[in-house]
């Protein structure tokens, strides 16, 4: 098919992939720490740093993309739960 073109994802290599999402992973972790110990009694913080260590190491790169938006769905939460405190 000569005419064919490849999707986004295709066109950057593996490597580059993985970097991004161990990046992504970062700085997830870190906006997670940076709440503090308060954060540390709700069950989103155990649930979103499970997320962000086991479920993310243990996914195929195509799913991790989504383990990570998972985790910061939970990190927003935790955010508004904090400032409504």
């Amino acid at each position: 098919m000569p005419n064919r073109t490849d999707p986004p994802n295709q066109t950057r290599s593996f490597r580059r992939r993985y970097d991004d999402l161990e990046n992504r992973r970062a700085e997830l972790i870190a906006r997670l720490q940076g709440l503090g110990a308060q954060a540390q009694a709700f069950p989103a913080y155990k649930r979103a740093l499970k997320l962000l260590n086991d479920t993310f190491r243990k996914s195929k790169l195509a799913q991790r993309l989504a383990v990570l938006q998972a985790a910061a769905w939970l990190i927003d939460i935790l955010e508004r739960l904090l400032q409504t405190m």
